[in-house]
């Protein structure tokens, strides 16, 4: 299922704030962004709706199957190719705000073609003498 450039950002963003077993509320994820609390508010509404999400009586949002899935996906891509950009030579910075703008648009194959590539390019690295 195809999933809108927002929607994933969301997702990855739950994702990242629940890491280490947080607890994760519509507030946490409008300071994070620094979007409006209406915005997020929306957005959580279509993400539930959607099926990404689930949240408790007490606000606490939990990404469901689906919504994990995606999350991860997201986030694989945005630490691949931000740490590949940085080995590139590209600041810290500049690489994680490229890198969330590449990992949409990115195809599976190519994410995987890149992948591969970077993962031979390391182990000859290692491979060669120092």
């Amino acid at each position: 299922m195809k999933t809108h450039e927002s929607a994933e950002n969301y997702l990855e963003t739950i994702l990242i704030l629940g890491r280490g077993g947080s607890r994760v509320r519509s507030i946490d994820i409008v300071n994070e962004l620094e979007f409006s609390k209406p915005s997020v508010s929306v957005a959580m509404k279509n993400l539930r709706a959607d099926g990404h999400i689930s949240v408790d009586d007490e606000g606490r949002i939990e990404l469901t199957e689906s919504g994990r899935e995606i999350a991860q996906r997201m986030y694989d891509r945005h630490r691949l190719v931000s740490d590949w950009l940085a080995l590139l030579g590209v600041d810290g910075e500049t690489a994680a705000r490229d890198a969330c703008r590449m990992e949409h648009g990115m195809s599976e194959q190519s994410f995987l073609a890149l992948k591969k590539h970077i993962e031979e390019w390391k182990l000859g690295l290692q491979r060669q003498p120092r």
